[in-house]
């Protein structure tokens, strides 16, 4: 840990991906995790910047829906009524750490076309310049099923490959990635991963429940792509936000291909 930790410490840019079912329902209160975690790093001199899910699940209670929805129409209304009250919830929790937030929303397309994948990094830039934490999410209102992320996770990756960040840090429900199902007694939380030979005997799925997509499945794709491309990886649970980066707590460290640790 004390290297990982070393890391952190020496960071420059560090991207945080958060969850639905983390920050919202039963489980709103834990938004203020993760922004006392910006705030902590802000206040190391190290940009931030938030992949953050949570607009449709955020729009359930005030449009009386309680699963998600099938289909796409209800999905993108969802999505345009969720993501102004989800920013507003960003911004009552930074408002204590005199931070601003700064919405992003961002499409498949986007990241693909050069020119509109210039034009984000440029985006970016200027609002880490300004001093503003920026809080990315798909652009679910526009996008379609043929052509999207899929989940945050996946949104993440191609954030933190864009603005070439030092670390990427996927905050989860579940601390670390086990050798098998977390809830059996004999899994293990697996410390290090250094490619994909590290996971050859672990069974990993993928899940999808209440307003959530993803699982554990999203997660382990999307760090090793990102582990790949030379940018470390954490996976631990929103719980352990406030022992990053000084602190022990069980997480999963995925190495940088090329910049493994000693």
């Amino acid at each position: 840990m004390i290297q990982q930790a070393n890391q952190i410490n020496e960071a420059k840019l560090i991207v945080i991906k958060i969850g639905s079912s983390s920050i919202t329902g039963e489980n709103i209160a834990q938004l203020e995790f993760v922004c006392d975690l910006v705030a902590k790093l802000k206040g190391m001199q190290i940009d931030v910047v938030v992949v953050s899910s949570g607009a449709i699940a955020s729009s359930a209670d005030l449009l009386g829906l309680t699963a998600r929805a099938t289909d796409l129409p209800t999905s993108q209304a969802m999505a345009a009524v969720g993501q102004a009250r989800l920013m507003a919830e960003y911004q009552r929790k930074f408002d204590k750490h005199d931070l601003v937030a700064g919405q992003v929303l961002l499409t498949v397309e986007n990241m693909e076309n050069p020119k509109t994948r210039s034009n984000a990094l440029q985006a970016f830039s200027r609002l880490l310049e300004m001093g503003v934490v920026p809080i990315v999410n798909e652009n679910d209102t526009v996008a379609t099923q043929e052509i999207r992320f899929g989940d945050n996770d996946g949104l993440a990756a191609n954030v933190s490959s864009l603005l070439s960040a030092d670390l990427l840090i996927l905050l989860s429900d579940v601390d670390a990635i086990y050798t098998g199902p977390p809830e059996l007694a004999d899994s293990r939380p697996i410390a290090r991963i250094s490619g994909e030979q590290d996971l050859e005997n672990v069974s990993i799925s993928g899940t999808s429940t209440g307003f959530g997509t993803g699982g554990a499945l999203t997660k382990v794709s999307a760090a090793l792509k990102t582990s790949s491309d030379g940018i470390p990886v954490m996976l631990t649970d929103v719980k352990n936000c406030h022992l990053i980066p000084d602190k022990e707590f069980t997480h999963t460290w995925f190495e940088a291909k090329n910049k493994l640790e000693s």
